[in-house]
């Protein structure tokens, strides 16, 4: 059970791809829900809220690759602004 009140990203977008999830058989786990690197990082699970600073996420049905070839992309998503907005002055981009 999710201990913080903050949504993590497979829990904001309901994509199914976290350990457990119903698209992780099919899809594969992403990686921002077993990144443990970022654990807490914004109050999130692994890199939950912090998802557009790892390689490999499966966004918009597509694999997205690393942090500069996406974050364009990820600046435009509503998670990413749903977070920057929550957090406000303590945003970080990445660690």
């Amino acid at each position: 059970m999710l201990t913080n009140l903050k949504a993590n990203c497979w829990e904001f977008k309901k994509c199914g791809r976290e350990p457990g999830g119903l698209k992780a058989v099919e899809l594969g786990v992403c990686p921002s829900a077993i990144t443990s690197k970022y654990d807490g990082v914004h109050g999130g699970k692994n890199a939950g809220r912090i998802c557009w600073v790892v390689a490999g996420t499966l966004c918009r049905g597509e694999v997205q690759g690393s942090f500069a070839q996406k974050i364009g992309n990820c600046q435009k998503c509503d998670f990413h602004l749903h977070v920057l907005s929550e957090e406000m002055n303590n945003f970080r981009l990445y660690k």
